[in-house]
């Protein structure tokens, strides 16, 4: 007679592991790789290790998504011919469609595969949009001598998830009003300063270059892009909004955070069945959000920065629900400040009240007149969006300058 034993392991306690035993390998690798350079040295006579220049500077992406990121780096590093690696989490990264001259690409897989290769690293500077660096698996690698992180939205700083950009080097910033957060959470927690530079917004500069023309269509289009989680608007206030807007009879476009689609898939299964598609009702889950931000006349969200962008590449008007944020686990709770989009969020936009979900065509209405607030978001824009078109050529002089320092 036999018998099964099972071993249950919870995801919080199987991601400890994994931390652990990546990082016992990583500190035996580093050790045996610095003994095998010193042993080389005795009959060199020098025991000084030199990486290949092609990976004095890294890149990473976690997917496709994140593309308008770093696509103006690399066509600058391209452009001055110096040599570059560009890691990524997707096996269908843009990346892959060009043919690059001082660009080497490689796909490192996702999830724990990709940790594991990245912390065993050898780079003298590595940028990446991925928070949380030497929070959780992924580890600050022995072999990278300076870490970077690139903002990808024109928010603030303090809005990762607790102690997300604590243990970079270096934070590349989109406008000067995010450095007094991060400035805060480093003298509370006692952290030594980052290097903070203003860039601009790379991704943005992308999207500006393409067609962001005001060019009439058939019916007035409402665009519904929330963030995700239990305060996102689609999970709050789902059925409560979209039926109204139905009832408008004007061209209604849902796009949900990427993020939802794992994270709450049963939520918007159930969406999607009370509200099919029909001429008039879109669901919208494509990789990029730029035809949808362009044909859109108005938009409702939440706390998602992609208020910012549609606003601030097309001066548009946009509605922000109250879905009751709860900031606990955001680095922004442990400032005193109140976080810049939440104070700039009534002078440019609307606030949506559940309460008027039911006579929300006027509201939309009234607020597609309002002239202050379209002179608001251009103010805001101005802000937020610095160094306009020059972010590629802004980052990669940072890039090889620190570098170039590491190096001397």
């Amino acid at each position: 007679m036999y018998s099964a034993l099972f071993l249950y392991i919870d995801p919080g306690t199987g991601s400890m592991l994994f931390s652990i035993i990546i990082g016992l390998a990583a500190a035996l690798y580093f050790i045996a790789r610095t003994t095998l350079v010193r042993f080389k040295g005795l009959f060199t006579g020098s025991t000084r290790h030199t990486s290949d220049a092609s990976d004095s500077i890294v890149l990473y992406s976690e997917g496709n998504h994140y593309w308008n990121v770093f696509s103006p780096v690399l066509e600058e590093f391209e452009r001055r011919n110096i040599p570059v690696r560009y890691l990524t989490s997707s096996e269908n990264d843009q990346v892959f469609s060009r043919s690059w001259n001082s660009v080497r690409t490689e796909y490192i897989g996702s999830g724990n595969r990709a940790y594991a290769r990245l912390n065993f690293l050898v780079a003298d500077v590595c940028l990446m949009t991925t928070p949380a660096l030497d929070v959780y698996q992924l580890k600050r690698s022995r072999g990278v001598k300076h870490y970077t992180h690139v903002l990808h939205a024109v928010d603030d700083a303090t809005s990762y998830r607790l102690f997300g950009l604590d243990y970079f080097d270096s934070v590349l910033l989109s406008g000067e009003y995010q450095k007094a957060g991060i400035r805060e959470l480093e003298k509370k927690r006692g952290l030594p300063q980052k290097d903070l530079v203003v860039v601009g917004c790379p991704y943005l500069d992308v999207l500006q270059l393409r067609e962001n023309s005001n060019e009439p269509h058939d019916n007035f289009t409402v665009l519904v892009s929330p963030s995700w989680g239990p305060d996102g608007l689609l999970r709050r206030y789902g059925e409560q909004l979209l039926e109204p807007l139905v009832q408008t009879q004007w061209s209604i476009i849902v796009r949900p955070h990427p993020q939802s689609l794992k994270s709450e898939k049963e939520s918007i299964d159930r969406l999607r069945m009370q509200f099919p598609e029909s001429p008039s009702f879109s669901w919208d889950f494509s990789p990029d959000n730029h035809d949808a931000l362009r044909k859109s006349d108005v938009m409702i969200s939440d706390f998602s920065s992609i208020m910012f962008d549609f606003c601030f590449l097309f001066n548009r008007p946009f509605l922000y629900a109250n879905t009751g944020f709860n900031d606990e686990i955001y680095d922004s709770s442990d400032c005193d400040e109140t976080p810049w989009k939440f104070r700039i969020l009534p002078e440019i936009g609307m606030k949506l009240d559940p309460s008027a979900f039911s006579d929300i065509k006027k509201t939309i209405e009234t607020l597609c007149t309002d002239e202050v607030r379209a002179e608001n978001r251009i103010a805001a824009r101005d802000t937020a969006w610095q160094y306009r078109g020059e972010s590629g050529v802004r980052i990669v002089d940072y890039l090889v300058k620190k570098q170039r320092e590491l190096s001397c």
